[in-house]
């Protein structure tokens, strides 16, 4: 009976391990850079952003989009600490494709800003989608009218490390103010529009598509204002860092803001490595491009996604299959 009991046992045990080295078999890298689990099916991980801002819904509907129509495609989006964040998962291979800033993104090839020493030269580039407009935020209470009136206040200047924080800092220094200048808060777009709404800051940097869902909440609550980015400080921002765009945030955009205000835009990206294969480039963009419409049900922002815009402003050089579609007519 006991050795009956023992073989049993064995088989059980030899059962196990083959099912745990089938499932390892889902962490092995295709040939074209997606995870696949040897049946065809190709696991696409889409880094986006935080739930408040623009990348997270628009990284739901491309992973639709990728399901419907790119063959064998499990396409998923998760919410992340947006562009640099998602630079690092790409270089440690935690995603596939990833939302990021133009300006990140040349960042991380050349090993500069917060990549200095840390490069990341194979970054590729599947295409550009649309501006994201640097947008400086107060409650009106505040009185603050322009950049200049930041200095002395406390100012919310995105997460440590990110992309709005850079932007921020690189606005601020061409207006002759540093972070000693100001009482600088490394908070997320959420955070810092609640920390606007409780007072316990006094102006907020957002780099994101507008309307921006941490913004327009803010503005059902209160009466706010965008500080204008001035043509004479647009120049010499643009002089200095040419990956900026002169941008102007429409009238109505937001509740009771009822002018244009000028400002700078960057864009965003999306950006894969030279682990994925110019074949699957080409199908994620192919899908991407043929199913707009889907992308402007997530967001208004989506509007300004063309074919005709998909290289302005790519900064890194791209994916060959990505390339190959936009140049075929």
């Amino acid at each position: 009976m006991k050795a009956k009991k023992l073989v049993f046992a064995m088989m059980a045990l030899a059962t196990a391990a083959s099912v745990v080295a089938g499932c390892g078999g889902s962490d092995k890298k295709a040939g074209d850079g997606a995870k696949s689990d040897g049946g065809g099916k190709k696991f696409i991980n889409i880094a986006t952003g935080g739930t408040a801002g623009v990348y997270y819904p628009l990284g739901g509907a491309l992973a639709d989009i990728l399901n419907k129509n790119v063959k064998g495609a499990n396409a998923t989006a998760q919410s992340t600490g947006a562009s640099v964040a998602n630079v690092n998962m790409l270089k440690d291979g935690q995603v596939d494709v990833a939302f990021i800033q133009n300006d990140i993104a040349y960042y991380a090839v050349k090993g500069v800003e917060m990549f200095k020493g840390k490069e990341v030269k194979n970054l590729k580039g599947l295409a550009t989608l649309y501006p994201e407009t640097v947008q400086i935020v107060t409650v009106k209470s505040t009185g603050i009218k322009t950049v200049a009136d930041l200095k002395g206040k406390r100012v919310a200047v995105g997460a440590a490390g990110s992309g709005a924080e850079a932007n921020a800092r690189q606005i601020l220094e061409m207006a002759g103010i540093t972070y000693n200048d100001i009482k600088p808060q490394y908070l997320s777009y959420a955070e810092a529009s609640s920390a606007l709404k409780d007072g316990n800051v006094d102006a907020a940097f957002l780099t994101s598509g507008f309307p921006t869902a941490a913004v327009q909440d803010l503005a059902t609550q209160h009466d706010i204002a965008l500080v204008a980015i001035d043509n004479d400080l647009a120049e010499k921002l643009i002089k200095k860092y040419p990956y900026y765009t002169k941008t102007t945030i429409p009238a109505k955009t937001y509740n009771k803001v009822d002018a244009d205000v000028p400002s700078i835009s960057v864009k965003c990206m999306l950006a894969v490595t030279d682990k994925m294969s110019d074949d699957l480039g080409y199908e994620i963009v192919k899908a991407l491009y043929s199913n707009l419409d889907r992308m402007k049900t997530a967001h208004n922002i989506a509007k300004m996604i063309t074919k005709e815009t998909a290289l302005e402003g790519m900064s890194i050089p791209m994916n060959g299959g990505a390339d190959k579609f936009f140049k075929e007519k």
